[in-house]
This record gives structure tokens, sequence and C-alpha cells, in this order.
């Protein structure tokens, strides 16, 4: 027997994971939205179709990612913009889930955001993510026209930053910093920070 087609008019399919895979039709950004319910688990993002789930990175990403959006928020607020971690951006039919953004306006009581109020999007790029993290995202992000992509990378668990801007239609690097020197950007809006003080620093052993 097929699978249901969705008709958001009906009303009759409850949101649930369990939708996943039955459906006999590709998935939009707004189908994930009405069909799938919130939760605080993986990630689950659509990209040309496709329902992507994805479980959170480890914990060098995780602190990594704390910092960078606390410090940015602080930056970005300074030139009235909003930083926020992981949420739910929708550029056309595509649903994407970045590790951090910073928005032209404040999201507060939104579930999404258009891409075209992002200014800056940001991906920390872990083992499993390399090649979404390094040329797919991006890809769909300069199609989408964020003006900003700042990629975290930790190469053999050294963390270095490198913005890149969009120019012609591509991303072109700008700045870039490893630990132990300074990243500092001026555009989007001013920022600094040492690239290690991303990593939690470990409690001296007695």
């Amino acid at each position: 027997m097929a699978a249901p087609a969705f008709d958001p008019s009906s009303g009759s399919l409850e949101p649930s994971f369990d939708l996943l895979g039955k459906l006999n039709q590709p998935w939009t950004a707004q189908m994930a939205l009405d069909l799938l319910p919130e939760n605080n688990g993986p990630k689950v993002e659509v990209f040309r179709g496709s329902v992507i789930v994805s479980p959170h990175a480890g914990y060098i990403h995780q602190a990594a990612e704390r910092q960078i959006v606390y410090l940015m928020h602080e930056a970005a607020r300074k030139a009235r913009m909003w930083g926020y971690p992981e949420v739910n951006i929708v550029s056309g039919d595509d649903l994407f889930i970045p590790d951090f953004v910073v928005l032209r306006r404040s999201g507060r009581g939104q579930i999404t955001m258009p891409i075209t109020d992002v200014v800056l999007i940001g991906e920390i790029v872990s083992a499993g993510s390399r090649r979404k993290d390094v040329i797919d995202r991006p890809r769909e992000y300069a199609a989408g026209g964020v003006p900003f992509y700042l990629r975290v990378d930790f190469r053999n668990h050294v963390p270095g930053l490198v913005l890149h801007e969009l120019v012609d239609g591509e991303y072109r690097p700008t700045v870039a910093a490893a630990a132990g020197s300074v990243f500092s950007m001026t555009e989007p809006f001013d920022f600094s920070i040492d690239p290690a003080d991303l990593m939690d620093e470990e409690d001296d052993e007695d």
C-alpha cells in the first residue's frame, strides 16, 4: 500500500517521527515543521527533498559552540544584531540548523527565520561532517545570499577560525587565525578572539 501524500489542509497527520520514510513525496521545510515534533535531540534538517537527521557532536564541538555564541552575541548586539545557536533557518524548501547564526533582527517569538535575515552563518567542523561543513553547506548558504560564513575547525585538536565573505556568489576567505593568535574581524561587526579560548580548560589534577 502506498504511503500517504501530505495534504496540509487535512490536518489528519499528527506530528511524529514515525512519518520519516513513510511519505511518498519529497520533504519540504514546511512539511518538517508541520509533521515532525519539536525535540531537544538530533538535528532534523531538510535538504533537496530529503530529511537529514544528525546526532549532536562531541564535547569539543559543544564547548566551542557555547563559547563562540555567547561572545559573538555580545559583540553583535553592539551593532544591533542577534546571535543564536542551532536555530531553524528556512531557504526555499530547505530547512537548515547551522551551529550558530547572527541575524539582522531578533527571532523572538518565531519558530523559523528566513535565510534572508541571516548576516553571518557558522559551522563547527566535526570529523564526521567535514565535507558538509566545508563544501556542501557553504555552497547552499552562498546560494541563499548569506553575506558571511564563519568556519570553526579543529585540526589535531587545535582550533582555528576562518571568515569568508560572499563575493560574486562564492565565499572567499578574508580573515583566518589559529590558537595562540588573534582572530579579528570588522565586518559584519567588530569581533576578536584567540581561538584557544573556544576550548574548555581542564582542571588541574591533584
